[in-house]
């Protein structure tokens, strides 16, 4: 008996995914649970496993396909993979292909549509097709009572419907008619010819969907926030003759390396506790404070910057956050992350230090109001007691949304974080 491979509920608010890599081809043997294919979202790369063993009799979905929730991916046949299906058959015309997958993943995709119109606060919308999807109802009215085009909107929601949250985002933005029809007026520059000798050296890869997320997120931040950035130094003896003395009984103990990323982490948690507006966003007019400390770690892997968070860190002691962010990364390197991992953070940590960048201005990561830059630790001379020392330093840097952290806020949040590292005592006696 035949096995369908669909795509699985990928998360809240993700409601497609691209084909990355099938890793069995058609005929090939399938144990149970063993990795099938590689599916990327704008968040996080998955695996689909089998859910029962046999062999790939057929693949629906080639590498490259945008496919939804619910949609098809292929067939596990019975046997050992002697006997394959023909491969033929994944091979046909787009249309014919797209529209058994829809046919096929009618029931279970409705539903994942009713869940994705649930979040957003709308009824659930089926049977429609992508032409005939105007905005649900709530869209429709805040985008009469703002002056915003539909066509200005991007949609979250199934085939692209524009649901409440979209237009409210667009809005907090300051997307409105005028600077939309400035922006379509903009003359789009064409890139340059190259030489034959250069065009033959060219290599054009399309973008993964990671990657456009991580593009337009950043340039989101740019364009949305009053982003401004205060630096610092901090003093790191203190941290570093702390670690050396306990790092061996530490990893005995907790079964985990004493790095850096435990201190500053809590740190971060002490400091946000006195200055909540750093732990803020902004959602439409209002703010929304975090009575809690998520904290994202961003992590540069082979597929792109990833920012897996670190959940309720404030409520950890600094063995806890070590193995948590061991575990995150190991998960960011492979791969592995899940959904839940990447969601709900309230503040970032950027260690570009450990590529060796002594100095930059972090972006933020949207809809957080703060980010914290860490560097390269490098011999300094400074000067203590009226006397020349040389001492290992690191500048730290707060990009911070100025819409809501005052300079005030972000200078004492910052002068903070230096206080607990250079006296690490405080950390530990929660001061």
């Amino acid at each position: 008996m035949a096995t369908e491979i669909r795509v699985p509920t990928l998360g809240e608010s993700v409601s497609e995914a691209t084909i990355g890599k099938w890793f069995k081809n058609v005929g090939d043997a399938i144990a149970v649970d063993e990795p099938l294919v590689e599916l990327e979202t704008d968040k996080v790369t998955i695996e689909v496993p089998a859910s029962s063993a046999g062999s790939l009799a057929e693949i629906t979905a080639k590498e490259g396909d945008t496919v939804e929730v619910g949609a098809l991916l292929g067939m596990i046949g019975s046997g050992d993979g002697a006997a394959a299906a023909p491969a033929k058959k994944a091979e046909a015309k787009p249309e014919a292909t797209a529209q058994a997958s829809g046919s096929a993943a009618a029931a279970s995709t409705k539903e994942a549509e009713a869940k994705t119109a649930e979040v957003a606060g709308e009824p659930a919308i089926t049977e429609r097709k992508p032409s005939e999807m105007p905005a649900s109802p709530a869209a429709s009215k805040i985008l009469a009572e703002k002056g915003v085009s539909l066509s200005q909107v991007e949609g979250s929601g199934k085939r692209g419907q524009v649901l409440k949250g979209d237009v409210l985002d667009a809005v907090a933005k300051g997307i409105t008619a005028q600077s939309a029809a400035a922006e379509a007026s903009k003359p789009v520059a064409a890139r340059p010819a190259s030489s034959a000798d250069d065009a033959s050296r060219e290599e054009r890869v399309k973008m993964t969907r990671l990657r456009q997320t991580i593009a337009r997120r950043l340039k989101d931040a740019q364009n949305t926030a009053a982003m401004l950035t205060t630096y610092n130094e901090v003093d790191m003896s203190a941290v570093m003759d702390l670690r050396n003395r306990y790092k061996e009984i530490f990893e005995k103990k907790h079964g985990v390396k004493l790095g850096f990323m435990g201190f500053f982490t809590k740190a971060v948690t002490h400091a946000l506790k006195e200055v909540p507006s750093v732990n803020a966003e902004i959602d439409g007019n209002d703010i929304i404070y975090k009575n809690f400390a998520h904290v994202g770690v961003a992590v540069g892997t082979d597929r792109g910057l990833v920012v897996p968070v670190v959940r309720n860190a404030d409520q950890m002691s600094i063995a806890e956050i070590e193995k948590e962010i061991g575990r995150l990364g190991k998960a960011a390197r492979d791969g592995a992350l899940s959904m839940a991992d990447m969601q709900g953070g309230t503040f970032t940590i950027s260690n570009g230090g450990v590529y060796g960048s002594l100095m930059s201005s972090p972006i933020l990561n949207a809809p957080q109001s703060g980010i914290l830059g860490m560097h390269k630790i490098q011999d300094r001379p400074v000067v203590v007691g009226g006397q020349i020392v040389i001492r290992p330093m690191m500048y730290l840097a707060l990009s911070y949304d100025h819409r809501i952290v005052d300079g005030k806020e972000a200078v004492t949040f910052l002068v903070r974080v230096k206080e607990s590292l250079e006296d690490p005592e405080r950390l530990v006696l929660d001061l």
